[in-house]
Order: C-alpha cells, then structure tokens, then sequence
C-alpha cells in the first residue's frame, strides 16, 4: 500500500477498458447536457416567448397544455412554430403538446415533427408503452428528424405503476428509440394520490424513487416536477436540494425567479469539481506508474468514482460554456 494524505484510490486490472468507456461516453449526446432549470413558457402568450430567449435557463418547455386555454390552442401553436423558425440560438427548446387523446394532440405532434430547432416534445400523462410508440408513429408520418427526442411526463399511479413499460417501448425501435427524459408531474400526481402538499414531500418519496430508478435503468434523464410556491424561495431549495441529493438531473419550473434557485442547486460546487480533478490526475499518474492503491484525500476510491468524477466534470465544462453564451442566473 501506498501512503499518503489523499483518498484510497484502487485500480482494477479492467482501468483500461474503464478509461475507454469513459471516452466513449464523452462524446454522448446525452451526458453532461445542463438540465438543471427546465422553465415552463406559455405558448399562448408571446412577450413570454420572447423574453424566454434571454433568460439563464438550461431548457425552455413551450406549453400549449396546462398554461393554455382551449380557445387558444391552435393560436398558440402556430406562435410556437413561428417562434422555433426564428431560432433559438441559446436554448434547447422542447414543445409540451396536448395528450393524445385531447382533440388537439395528435394535430400538435403533426404540427411540430419536421419544426426545425425543436429539440423534444413532451407528452403529459403517459400511462403505457403504447402511447409512445404512436407517438413515435405520428411524428415518422410528419417527417420528423431522426432525434427530435420524446419526454415522457410521469404523473399519474398508473404510469408510475407502469414505468419499466414506459421505457422499455420508449428506448425501442417501436418508438425509434427516441424517448430520452421522464418529467414528473407531482402536482397531478399529489392530487390523484389524495396526498397533501408537505414542506419535506414523504407523500411523493416513492414515486420520486421509482421513476428516477426507471430512468437510470434505461439511460434516461429524470427531471423534477414545478414548484408552484412562487413566494416560498426557501422550500423550493429545499425540494432542489432534495431532487439533486436523489440524483434528479433538474427540476422543471414555472417562473423566471425560479431558475437562480434551480441553476446553483444542480450545479456541482467548486469543491465536488476540485476533488473531481484530484481522482482524474491520481487515476491517470496511477495507470502510468503501475501502482496498485493510490492515496488521496483520506477515502477509498474505486472505478465508480472516476466514472463519476468524469461525469461531474463534463458537466460543469457544459455549465461554464452554456454561461458563457448567456450569462448566469
């Protein structure tokens, strides 16, 4: 053994197939994309729109369910295509549309598949496989992109119950593999429950665990539900802190003042990256001098750390960059 003040660090004799998977997944689309705050815009109202393009959110959701009145839908809708044809340069952008089996759903995904600048569509309410698929289906038949992706919102029992379904038909050549996150819906959710909106939200802990244990399960992103406390600034830091402390990738929102919050909670501290640094560099000088157990800063550490700390890494690299397009909140 090797003494010294830093962490144990063990090398396995498979660190060389470890650092190539690392490489590999460097180059994911997928991994260390910033979905800290997911801000919900409505589609209906177009000074919303446009003020959506200067704010330091890592994604906007354009909204033509919930945020919209029925008498609004189609207005709404072609604002948003007219909005995404103008490009936005500094945003992922995603389109929540109206559930299959509403009179406006399936003219949404018809609508939006062959938008350019569009990044996802998310489907409230999804309870099985089978809705992804068609899904999938519709927006094949529009001449939608090979990767504009699908979200999948989580927020009833019944899609919690159906989880691995879900995704295993999301992931699929059934729906073109494009399923790529789940969005909890906790305000459904608590209320088909019966539950009650509480400070420390145990009435949701296991809804919250199965569906991100879905996500992993399958590769997937795993975003939050809103906090509609717009004046509770404390709980929603809380709840961020929870989200991120479970392994929650973000937390979708439902006003600007939300993101600053949402932005540092998910965001790995200058201590996390400093140590994350340490493991690489102790990791790469063991490989070179062949040392079996290397010692840094006082705790084991084993190849699911470097896998980690490479994570964490490419993360905050997306983060400084994506700040530096649009500035911090």
């Amino acid at each position: 053994l090797v003494k010294s003040s830093h962490t144990h660090f063990f090398l396995r004799a498979a660190g060389r197939q470890l650092m190539a998977g690392l490489r590999a997944m460097s180059t994911s689309g997928k991994e260390g994309r910033p979905m800290r705050s997911v801000l919900y815009m409505p589609g209906s109202n177009q000074k919303a729109i446009a003020k959506s393009r200067t704010l330091p959110a890592d994604v906007i959701i354009m909204d033509l369910e919930d945020a919209v009145a029925p008498d609004a839908k189609a207005t709404a809708r072609k604002q948003i295509i007219d909005a995404l044809s103008e490009g936005f340069k500094s945003h992922p952008v995603v389109v929540r549309a109206n559930a299959l089996d509403t009179p406006w759903g399936k003219d949404d995904l018809a609508a939006l598949a062959s938008v350019k600048g569009l990044s996802a569509v998310a489907i409230p309410k999804v309870e099985n496989g089978k809705t992804v698929a068609e899904v999938h289906e519709i927006l094949k038949k529009n001449s939608a992109p090979a990767d504009l992706e699908i979200w999948c919102m989580i927020e009833t029992p019944i899609g919690i119950l159906r989880l691995e379904d879900i995704c295993k038909v999301g992931t699929s050549d059934a729906a073109g593999k494009r399923l790529s996150a789940l969005v909890m819906g906790t305000s459904d959710l608590t209320k088909d429950l019966r539950a009650k909106h509480t400070t420390d939200r145990h009435p949701l802990i296991t809804s919250l665990q199965l569906t991100l244990l879905a996500s992993r399960a399958y590769g997937l992103a795993c975003l939050d539900g809103v906090h509609l406390a717009l004046d509770n600034a404390e709980e929603l830091e809380r709840h961020c802190k929870q989200a991120m402390e479970m392994g929650y990738d973000g937390k979708t929102l439902i006003h600007p003042k939300q993101v600053a919050v949402a932005n540092k909670a998910f965001r790995p501290s200058a201590d996390e990256i400093a140590e994350c640094r340490e493991i690489m560099k102790a990791y790469e000088e063991a490989l070179s001098q062949k040392k079996g157990v290397v010692v840094v800063r006082g705790r084991l550490v084993e190849e699911l750390h470097v896998a980690n700390a490479r994570r964490l890494l490419q993360l905050h690299e997306a983060i400084e960059a994506r700040e530096k397009l649009l500035g911090s909140a």
